[in-house]
């Protein structure tokens, strides 16, 4: 690949120094698989440079956890090592800096029994509990971003017969996606969220009470609007006082609806990779803010787990809004990875809403938030219902509607 070396120097600086952002020092966590170890050290490097005081690699190794579902006794499942909470508590209550590689294979636990799934990821999210709020509260800086690896090239592009061009074409996608063009990457992110701002503020503008989504592949869903609801985009801060970016890339523009206020039929227009498994072309109802109904072409049973299995995950927790005509729509590219599918999309997201969305919500207790209207859940998890004729109206407190969306992209 051309210029490939100065790309990959522009993209993990881009990471550690904008997305991340590590302040002098400070203790950062970096996550990435095991078939990456070479990108993961130049961001360990990169971090040092930033002014780290330490930098510790989680590894992850897709293979290993593969064999873990096949051979591992039953038991196992419900269990979660003590020392990897502890870890995690620990740096996080130390207000680390955690950068995460998210690049799974899309089928990597195919035919593997969905309760033993579930299972896993019950006692996982319970032991991460305290965790998790620290990084939805944004207690400290998090970026989610990627690393090409074989098996997620290879399902992106499965007409590639050559392995090395698969994992090309992926990089070339994430480095587009990502903003990271031969030119500055930081002045580019800094443009870009210049912009998302700006309709964020329209949006809280607004403060609308309702809002109403349509298109022609059958959704028509009402959702209502918490009051002092806030609309975020790229550019959080941290307690610390670090502005950050959550994910790389980002083209969304989230909130968070009603968690009594949702009402009518979604259908999916993208696949959702949960936990290895692709659930495809599901159809999901609500009524007062609940699932009612939900079905699937594939991995119905799976969906219905996700959704019945956590506490609050049949409600929903974010409403993000992304233009049909964004670049990673554009691009054409299905990655099979919500990082980025879920930036090509309109999308919503089972389960907990981010304090953040609500004003104040950051200083606000559990109980505070869920009386103004958020849910709370150990679930949080996108999916896509997006597309080219997506209608969106908001509705104003004196009855006034709003054009948002018009023919799957802003209105103003």
């Amino acid at each position: 690949m051309e210029n490939f070396q100065a790309l990959l120097k522009d993209y993990v600086k881009l990471l550690v120094r904008v997305g991340l952002n590590v302040q002098q020092g400070q203790k950062v966590v970096v996550s990435a698989p095991v078939e990456c170890a070479a990108i993961a050290r130049l961001a360990v490097r990169e971090a040092y440079e930033a002014g780290a005081h330490d930098v510790y690699m989680r590894w992850i190794d897709d293979e290993v956890t593969r064999i873990r579902y096949d051979l591992a006794p039953d038991a196992a499942f419900d269990e979660f090592p003590e020392w990897q909470k502890l870890m995690l508590d620990s740096l996080s209550k130390e207000a680390a800096a955690f950068l995460s590689f998210s690049a799974a294979d899309p089928e990597l636990l195919l035919g593997v029994e969905p309760d033993k799934i579930m299972r896993q990821q019950a006692v996982t999210r319970k032991a991460l509990a305290d965790f998790q709020k620290r990084s939805m509260n944004n207690e400290v800086q998090w970026t989610v971003a990627s690393i090409p690896t074989l098996k997620w090239a290879k399902k992106v592009f499965p007409n590639e017969a050559d392995a090395k061009a698969a994992v090309d074409k992926l990089w070339n996608a994430i480095f587009a996606a990502s903003r990271v063009d031969g030119n500055d990457p930081a002045e580019n992110w800094a443009k870009h969220k210049e912009n998302l701002g700006k309709r964020a503020k329209k949006l809280n503008d607004y403060q609308f009470k309702a809002l109403k989504l349509k298109n022609a592949a059958g959704t028509d869903l009402e959702l209502a609007m918490p009051e002092n609801h806030k609309w975020m985009c790229a550019g959080e801060r941290s307690r610390g006082g670090a502005e950050f970016l959550a994910n790389i890339p980002t083209e969304e523009i989230f909130t968070a609806p009603h968690k009594d206020g949702a009402n009518g039929r979604v259908v999916s227009t993208l696949p959702l990779v949960y936990n290895g498994n692709l659930i495809e072309d599901f159809v999901v109802e609500f009524k007062d803010g609940v699932v009612v109904n939900v079905s699937a072409r594939t991995n119905e049973e799976l969906l219905k787990k996700l959704i019945a299995n956590v506490e609050n995950a049949n409600r929903l927790g974010e409403i993000a809004l992304v233009p049909y005509n964004s670049p990673i729509s554009q691009s054409k590219v299905l990655f099979y990875n919500t990082l980025y599918d879920e930036n090509a999309s309109c999308h919503l997201a089972f389960g907990k809403a981010y304090p953040s969305c609500l004003v104040d919500g950051e200083n606000k207790s559990k109980e505070e938030l869920e009386a103004a209207g958020l849910n709370d859940s150990l679930e949080h998890t996108d999916w896509m219902i997006g597309s080219a004729d997506m209608s969106i109206v908001g509705i104003c407190k004196d009855g006034t509607e709003i054009d948002v969306f018009v023919d799957g992209d802003f209105a103003f």
